[in-house]
């Protein structure tokens, strides 16, 4: 075969004024901002949003309890428009737990900005599949399936455009069949809305060192599951969020119960990644806190129907990098909106894609392209999800390094005085990385878990299933690990392998070799693209990638 038939083909090239990466709250929201903008000053202006799920919503993992300010902010009249937000919160109930009891904390002690009257609760998911068609009506091209795999940069070092993962390249690096070249999309300026611990805000914060004034990044991991409950169980609008057992109180973390629609019931987990134990396995946390006695009733006589993990950006206000950059700009959990206490970060992805639209359109109605736009990192300072952050700014630092029960507390009291007095400005630190808080094993007590009973608690593999993960599996693992003999002197042999147990999808295992030893193995078809496993490494040795587009999760209503 000649060199021109083994030659790669060139990639072909689409070009918009504004290309976004990311079909979740940020970017779709963007994205319909950028066109009501263009409607309004009868310009003409092109917006493509690329999604590497399936479909818009595929990979959409929130509670949620949504704060309506993003979208009243957004489309005023989404209420009439039929949006899928319909159950209001109408009880909010906080509740510390022991092994055996839940003692419930009076709302009156609780900061005015911690209640959720006023909110709905709502799949995110099916929210961004309305939003999109909210963007498509407007005449945005919406492009699920499209994984965005690499930056592209002009000779001036600028970000120009984006291009789509090759398809159809086999675990070898071979081409197959279904061979196909991807695309090339270029705009005058690129937003970035990919979601916590995005793989090409990843390579942007360091390029652009846009992280160098600010704290590192602080995660967490969030496993949900959505039941269908016994229509006597069911209560809609029943906010209800616990702390306490089955987390130690140096580790911290939370639950969270959601009735919502048609006797749906929406349960999840968080642990905060800052985890010192690295026999701690979240996933098996998440199974045994539904066995306390004050929450498993919930779910006698009903059916989990879905399940997923994600992980969430936890640093807030001290955390938040530099959001633009020559030619882009970052969004929403990419950047680390979420607000903390609250658990909510969906409302802020939205209110940011908005200041980005309007700082993208401005330049471009000025003949700018490529530059940065600094008008964007202004009205961020000056906003409301600035405000909405600083004033929970000292929670999680005050939690990490007191415990939950003191921890909490103060920082409580930290909110009320955030409320009342808000001109104060002392801001903590959060300190280490969170890929540098394990101890070695040496140092630590094994857990010892219960057995699923496959009624209430669950193993992995069933749990993954529910998610409708599907992966090409003949295509290069997304995995990457970049040393494996350091993965195993250092992940294994120190902290006696914690990615079994980290990753809530079964995809790491460590298992005998044929010369006594133990050697990895990576069952990358399991990823739910959670991310976790590139925040906790403890040596930063595994960096996650897109997998061909489409792959993944198919979340249907999370």
């Amino acid at each position: 075969m000649s060199e021109a038939e083994n030659a790669i083909p060139e990639r072909e090239s689409m070009e918009f004024d504004v290309v976004i990466v990311g079909g979740g709250p940020a970017g779709l929201a963007a994205a319909i901002r950028l066109k009501q903008l263009a409607e309004e000053n009868g310009a003409d202006l092109s917006v493509v949003v690329l999604e590497k799920g399936s479909e818009i919503g595929a990979h959409i993992l929130s509670g949620a309890v949504i704060d309506p300010v993003g979208l009243d902010t957004l489309i005023p009249d989404w209420r009439e428009k039929d949006a899928p937000v319909k159950t209001e919160v109408t009880s909010d109930h906080f509740l510390y737990l022991t092994e055996k009891k839940a003692v419930r904390l009076p709302n009156f002690l609780m900061p005015p900005l911690m209640n959720n009257h006023g909110n709905y609760v709502t799949s995110l998911g099916n929210l961004c599949r309305w939003l999109a068609e909210q963007a498509e009506a407007l005449g945005v091209e919406v492009y699920p399936g499209f994984a965005a795999s690499e930056v592209l940069y002009d000779d001036n070092g600028a970000v120009r455009g984006v291009a789509t993962g090759d398809m159809g390249v086999a675990r070898d690096g071979g081409h197959k069949d279904t061979y196909m070249r991807g695309m090339e999309l270029v705009g005058k300026y690129v937003l970035f809305g990919e979601g916590a611990r995005g793989s090409l805000s990843k390579q942007l914060i360091a390029r652009f060192a846009l992280d160098e004034e600010s704290d590192p990044q602080k995660y967490g991991i969030g496993l949900k599951e959505l039941w269908e409950v016994a229509p006597d169980k069911h209560k809609p609008g029943l906010v209800q969020h616990t702390m306490g057992w089955p987390l130690d109180d140096e580790t911290g973390g939370g639950s969270f119960l959601y009735h919502f629609d048609d006797n749906l019931v929406a349960v999840g987990f968080v642990v905060h990644l800052n985890y010192t134990n690295p026999y701690l396995g979240p996933f098996e946390e998440f199974q045994r806190f539904k066995t306390h006695p004050s929450i498993r009733t919930t779910f006698e006589g009903g059916k989990r129907v879905a399940y997923g993990a994600r992980a969430l950006t936890e640093g807030g206000f001290q955390s938040v990098p530099k959001l633009a950059f020559p030619g882009g700009a970052l969004m929403g959990c990419g950047a680390g909106f979420m607000n903390v206490p609250r658990i909510k970060g969906s409302h802020n992805a939205m209110l940011t894609g908005i200041l980005a639209a309007e700082a993208a359109f401005a330049a471009i109605r000025e003949g700018r392209s490529a530059d940065t736009l600094t008008a964007y990192e202004d009205a961020y300072q000056s906003s409301a999800v600035a405000q909405d952050l600083k004033r929970v700014r000292n929670v999680k630092p005050v939690w990490s390094r007191l415990g939950t029960r003191l921890g909490v507390m103060l920082g409580g009291i930290d909110m009320w005085l955030n409320t009342l007095m808000p001109f104060l400005s002392h801001t903590m630190s959060h300190g280490k990385p969170d890929h540098a808080t394990l101890k070695p094993a040496a140092e630590c007590n094994p857990i010892e878990y219960p057995k699923p009973d496959g009624v209430l608690t669950f193993d992995k593999l069933s749990s993954v299933f529910l998610s409708a993960t599907n992966h090409e599996e003949d295509q290069p693992v997304h995995l990457h690990v970049a040393d494996m003999h350091l993965q195993k002197a250092r992940e294994l042999e120190v902290f006696d392998g914690p990615s079994n147990r980290y990753c809530p999808a079964g995809v790491y295992e460590w298992l005998d070799d044929d010369a006594g030893g133990k050697r990895l193995q990576i069952n990358a078809q399991n990823c739910v693209h959670c991310k976790t496993c590139d925040i906790k490494d403890p040596e930063m040795n595994i960096t996650w990638v897109t997998p061909e587009g489409g792959g993944g999760p198919n979340y249907p209503n999370m």
